[in-house]
């Protein structure tokens, strides 16, 4: 396998991402607050929790948690900051020397998920971490490098009962591609192919609002 330290104009970029995610999720915030005609309504959109990730391909395994802190925006749009840790595993199964690669990613960024129907949602991820990367060849002493890497992760998933901003807490599933082609990715195997990632976890209105849960929503 070949880790080669990716060059830092291009990572000075992509850092700009999640900083970008943050703006629009502040402004939005902001916007939707003014709209609100109560005094404090807008805390009610306000969620937390986070979710778990999995992931297993070829020679290639992953696992992860991932808190974070959102704002629903409308019923059928939620915005979220999210930090992330995630350990994974690579082995080069088909190389000469089967040499081994681990993984530890410390990173953030930020989602947008669309609820086409209230078990169903559609996200797009803006990711930015920092990798230590400690490689074990067969022969000869084990490396250790540091590098970062931007991520675009793209997929959707099931819920089991959201009910609108301002609902009930509710459990969801997800899967995401990184479709990003960035080789140093943690969601991609020694070859560069997106790792499939499985995510499970909950989120958790910390307002909620009294009898959200009998409302009209597809």
């Amino acid at each position: 396998m070949n880790f080669m330290v990716v060059s830092r104009p291009y990572f000075k970029k992509v850092l700009l991402l999640p900083l970008l995610t943050g703006i629009c999720f502040f402004l939005s915030f902001s916007v939707v607050a003014q709209r609100d005609k109560e005094p404090g309504d807008w805390k009610k959109n306000l969620f937390t929790g986070g979710s778990v990730s999995f992931g297993v391909f070829n020679n290639t395994f992953l696992i992860g948690g991932n808190p974070v802190f959102g704002y629903s925006l409308t019923d059928y749009v939620d915005l979220a900051l999210q930090v992330n840790y995630t350990y994974n595993s690579i082995r080069d199964y088909n190389g000469i020397f089967n040499n081994k690669l681990r993984q530890s990613v410390y990173g953030g960024g930020g989602w947008l998920r669309l609820y086409p129907l209230r078990s169903i949602f559609l996200q797009g991820q803006l990711e930015h971490n920092f990798i230590r990367q400690r490689s074990i060849p067969v022969l000869g002493p084990p490396e250790v490098r540091r590098i970062d890497a931007g991520s675009v992760l793209v997929g959707g998933g099931y819920t089991s009962n959201r009910w609108g901003k301002g609902g009930v807490p509710f459990y969801y599933l997800s899967i995401l591609f990184d479709v990003s082609g960035n080789l140093y990715s943690p969601y991609t195997d020694a070859y560069g192919r997106s790792v499939p990632v499985f995510r499970g976890g909950i989120q958790i209105p910390l307002f909620q609002e009294n009898g959200r849960r009998g409302r009209s929503y597809r």
